[in-house]
């Protein structure tokens, strides 16, 4: 198994990410504005993408310190993976340990998504410090598949 793991610092409250990362307007403002469902543990979280999308089960969510979603609809090789996203304060930045873990192998898919995971958690960064974020369809463009 391998995973996709990114660090950021965003000079906001673990509170303000974590309604980013837990509520469908948050994460419709950073993202994709397309998302709908249930935010709640045990709920199900719809977010689509040109062409298809993902569907996440919440499986934790920790106010102000973790949040959990396992892959339960979507493309083959996110079938069964979980996002993963730690939240803490340090130096007056909430660090975000993000990991998206369970790959089965390296594929060159996972190679896109570790980018693009990349440029959507700078979304979420600018979202929770300016206001504003950088969901689909407005995101960076990096490559063939988007």
């Amino acid at each position: 198994m391998v995973d996709i793991l990114h660090r950021i610092g965003v000079t906001s409250s673990p509170d303000a990410v974590y309604t980013a990362l837990t509520t469908i307007d948050g994460l419709a403002s950073w993202w994709t504005q397309d998302t709908d469902g249930d935010g709640d543990v045990g709920g199900v979280i719809r977010f689509r993408f040109e062409p298809g999308g993902f569907d996440m089960k919440v499986l934790e969510a920790q106010p102000a310190e973790r949040v959990v979603w396992e892959v339960v609809d979507g493309p083959e090789e996110w079938i069964g993976t979980r996002i993963r996203f730690e939240l803490k304060q340090e130096d007056g930045f909430t660090i975000v340990l993000f990991r998206h873990e369970g790959w089965k192998e390296p594929v060159e898919f996972m190679y896109h998504c570790s980018t693009k995971w990349a440029t959507f958690l700078m979304s979420l960064k600018k979202l929770v410090e300016t206001g504003k974020g950088e969901p689909a369809p407005h995101d960076v463009r990096i490559s063939n598949w988007h």
